[in-house]
């Protein structure tokens, strides 16, 4: 059986067509587990003080300054940036080499409570005020994890009390 030129063409098209889509579920597929690999990534700030941009550009415009070791979340990479955010929700763009892969968390409470042993019961070593800063140690199964202040005490604080993990 002899086909047409028209049905040639159909045929190529329709090809075409399901090509097209395969190669757009392809890369939407992509860019979904790339953005899935960086979901709750943090780093921090690694310089004493780094602009941040509305866009992946030394020319955009600059949005706030941010000083050393304030925790960040990834939310994408692109080559030399990183587009962050903030424990108040902001998003903002930094050139990655300002960022740290050391980790901190922040007080995102009045005064969160910082323990000997990840149990309440046990001693209190300090409170810690809201937006002070401390180094992740190590995340503690059950809502955990163990922190240390500037000052050098450690000990484990609530992960509802802070932001960065």
């Amino acid at each position: 059986m002899e086909l047409s030129l028209s049905q040639d063409r159909r045929a190529a098209l329709d090809f075409l067509f399901v090509l097209s889509t395969l190669f757009a579920l392809l890369v939407f597929s992509c860019s979904v587990i790339a953005q899935e690999n960086v979901r709750n990534e943090f780093l921090s700030i690694a310089k004493p003080a780094v602009v941040l941009y509305d866009a992946p550009s030394l020319n955009a415009g600059k949005l706030y300054v941010a000083s050393v070791n304030l925790p960040l979340e990834v939310v994408v990479k692109v080559v030399g940036w990183v587009k962050v955010r903030d424990y108040h929700g902001y998003l903002a763009w930094a050139e990655d080499k300002n960022l740290s892969p050391k980790r901190f968390v922040i007080v995102k409470v009045p005064a969160g409570s910082v323990y000997e042993s990840p149990d309440p019961a046990s001693s209190l070593i300090f409170q810690a005020q809201q937006d002070v800063l401390l180094e992740l140690l190590g995340v503690v199964a059950g809502g955990w994890v163990k922190v240390k202040h500037q000052n050098s005490q450690t000990g484990y604080i609530r992960t509802d009390q802070i932001w960065g993990v």
